[in-house]
């Protein structure tokens, strides 16, 4: 391959890992049933989603292991809870056929020999529709208070994290109230992220932030904060091995050979040629435009999609590099097997606690763009782009 450019590879690699985050989470914790003071050996609970209801028996997927049948009793006490609920001080009673589907229920009971049925005492739901609804809530209310970027420092004494928006400095602001996650080290599911703190945050981790900015948008008061370190892959594939569903990656960056998981929760898509020329031009004409274009704004959000339009996509004023989350949502799909030894790509994975990182989302069909903008510095590659929401849909400076 022709030599690539480091300013292309930091904007297609940072771009494509905001594309590839979903920072919503679609469930919410059940509040915790108190057990009896006494509790028998055979006492035992189930967290998940409602699979099916035949009568007074409903089958749960669990969040965690194998099915579990539930026997509804007479004397069993059912309560619904609104999403969001820490107790059960607002809960309001509902009958057998209320619930559906989808619905989200906290069992406990008494559980048989084999462990895989429970005879029900109490059974705890928040309704699927009321979990849709207050999903789209979260989503707007992200996108309207949401800030994110690459931390640049750290002050757990103060409290603050240092992050990049557009190449801007903002100081988010925590408090003991703040809720703070964080995604191990293998995890592509924003559900997946664990309870965290301030201290787990470093320089170069991608951190989104939820909360009440100040006037100039230079400072965020935060009510939540999600973190996660991940890395930038930008190279050609060695090998494909569809049993193991992994892929065997030459990094340009690094010169290593690395070896990337897919899931069926990563996203593989292929970018078609026309639009992979286009999106090559926009990269050139930035380059010709703008000496220092590693540094050039770009819009990409976490998880969100933007409503500039594809010719329009970019930096302010339209010479910026496209924006490559709102065009992600448009190129098709592909599976693993459709990659073939020599293609490239461009992708973000997890770090991978064994050092094999599973794949968020992973672009092929780009080698036209790694070779917009031929002979940037090797030391400029890794130079991060904003990971800023679009204007006006995320807000921040």
């Amino acid at each position: 391959m022709r030599k690539f450019t480091a300013r292309v590879l930091a904007a297609a690699c940072t771009a494509i890992a905001a594309a590839g985050i979903v920072l919503v989470c679609e469930c919410y914790a059940l509040p915790v049933i108190q057990p009896s003071q006494n509790p028998s050996p055979s006492t035992g609970k189930a967290i998940g989603a409602i699979k099916s209801v035949d009568g007074n028996t409903i089958i749960l997927t669990p969040d965690s292991g194998p099915e579990v049948s539930i026997a509804v009793q007479p004397s069993t006490q059912l309560l619904r809870v609104e999403p969001g609920a820490k107790t059960l001080s607002e809960a309001t009673p509902i009958a057998l056929p209320d619930l559906q589907v989808g619905d989200r229920i906290r069992v406990t009971g008494v559980l048989a020999p084999d462990g895989h049925s429970l005879a029900a005492a109490k059974i705890v739901t928040m309704k699927h529709a009321d979990l849709e609804t207050r999903h789209r809530e979260e989503i707007q209310d992200w996108q309207k208070r949401g800030v994110d970027g690459l931390a640049t420092a750290v002050d757990q004494a103060a409290g603050t994290v240092t992050i990049t928006v557009r190449n801007k400095p903002v100081l988010v602001h925590t408090s003991s109230a703040a809720v703070i996650r964080r995604y191990p080290p293998d995890s592509v599911k924003f559900d997946d992220a664990k309870p965290s703190t301030l201290q787990a945050i470093h320089p170069g981790d991608q951190v989104r932030a939820r909360g009440t900015r100040n006037a100039d948008g230079t400072e965020v008061v935060a009510d939540e904060i999600v973190s996660g370190a991940f890395r930038n892959i930008a190279g050609t594939v060695n090998s494909v091995d569809a049993s193991s569903s992994t892929l065997g990656v030459h990094d340009l960056l690094s010169g290593k050979n690395i070896t990337v998981k897919v899931t069926p929760d990563s996203q593989l898509r292929q970018l078609p040629p026309e639009m992979a020329q286009r999106i090559a031009m926009r990269f050139r004409r930035a380059a010709d435009g703008n000496a220092s274009g590693a540094q050039s704004s770009t819009t990409a959000s976490y998880g969100q999609h933007s409503h500039t339009s594809e010719e329009g996509a970019g930096a302010a004023g339209g010479h910026g590099a496209p924006d490559l989350q709102q065009m992600l949502s448009r190129v098709p799909s592909i599976t693993l097997s459709d990659l073939h030894k020599g293609d490239a790509l461009v992708l973000v994975s997890t770090e991978g606690a064994d050092g094999a990182g599973t794949a968020i989302t992973l672009l092929s069909g780009v080698e036209p763009i790694l070779q917009a903008a031929p002979g940037a510095r090797s030391s400029s590659i890794l130079t991060p782009w904003s990971l800023s929401a679009p204007a006006g849909d995320a807000g921040g400076p």
